[in-house]
């Protein structure tokens, strides 16, 4: 079955910064938009970012400016660039396809399918 794998985590101190990776078997990422949403202990699931297959990138309003999302179709890969990292974003982070529609800077969790097992961040000194 198609699947999403996040790799890339780890431990940072604030200030830091981190990449994380969502890559797939099974899908062509090339024609999917990708959505990466996070989860703190404790709290509901919240979208973070989304990018189309045109490139056009959303981002919350907590993490413009700071985040960078990308992809790169040869590798199929989508990257999420963390930068100025705070220890507010500490959660465990995830991929999903938002397929067969594209991002619309809205982040349901029923809009989006086959979410990977996420990979932790924390930041912390």
């Amino acid at each position: 079955q198609a699947k999403f794998v996040e790799s890339g985590g780890g431990l940072v101190q604030p200030g830091g910064s981190l990449r994380l990776s969502c890559t797939s078997s099974g899908f062509d990422l090339h024609y999917h938009a990708i959505g990466w949403f996070r989860q703190a202990p404790g709290k509901e699931r919240e979208g973070v970012s989304c990018i189309n297959t045109d490139d056009t990138t959303y981002y919350v309003d907590s993490v413009k400016g700071r985040f960078t999302v990308s992809r790169d179709n040869g590798k199929n890969t989508i990257y999420l660039q963390m930068n100025s990292l705070k220890p507010e974003d500490t959660a465990v982070y995830y991929c999903a396809t938002r397929a067969p529609f594209a991002c619309a800077g809205t982040y349901r969790i029923n809009d989006y399918d086959y979410w990977g097992q996420g990979t932790q961040v924390t930041v912390s000194s």
